[in-house]
C-alpha cells in the first residue's frame, strides 16, 4: 500500500510544469542521465517514462545519447509528450551544428526541446 501511495505521488509530481515565456511548457521533474552506467541507461530512461516521468536530461558529453534514445523509443512514450534536454560542452562551442547534428542522431529524434551550451568556469579560465 506505501509503495502504491508513493508511486502515485511520484506521478502528481512529475506532471508538474513550469511555462516558458514562449508558451513551453517544461516539466518540473526529469530523470538525469549524467554518471549513469552504460549498460544502465536505457533501462531507466524506459522505465521512468512509462512511470510517468516527461523529461529526460542528457549531454553529447555523457556519451549515452543513443542509450537514452533507445530507452525513449522502448517507452512506448510518443516523442511529442516528451521533454528533452541536451547539452553541448565547452571543448564543442566552435562547432555547435556538428554537437546538435550529433546529438539528434545519437537520440535517434528531430528536435530537443532545450538544448544548453555549458560553460565550465574551471575551463574558461584555463583557456
Amino acid at each position: 500500500m506505501l509503495r502504491s501511495q508513493s508511486l502515485c505521488k511520484m506521478a502528481q509530481h512529475t506532471m508538474s510544469t513550469f511555462t516558458l515565456n514562449t508558451g513551453a511548457k517544461i516539466p518540473a521533474i526529469g530523470l538525469g542521465t549524467w554518471q549513469s552506467k552504460p549498460s544502465e541507461v536505457r533501462e531507466a530512461v524506459k522505465v521512468a517514462l512509462q512511470r510517468g516521468y516527461r523529461h529526460i536530461d542528457t549531454a553529447l558529453a555523457y556519451g549515452s545519447e543513443e542509450e537514452v534514445g533507445q530507452g525513449i523509443r522502448d517507452s512506448g512514450v510518443p516523442r511529442e509528450e516528451i521533454w528533452i534536454t541536451t547539452k553541448l560542452d565547452n571543448p564543442w562551442h566552435h562547432r555547435v551544428e556538428d554537437g546538435i547534428t550529433s546529438s539528434l542522431r545519437s537520440l535517434g529524434v528531430d528536435y530537443v526541446d532545450l538544448y544548453l551550451m555549458v560553460s565550465k568556469s574551471e575551463q574558461l579560465h584555463r583557456n
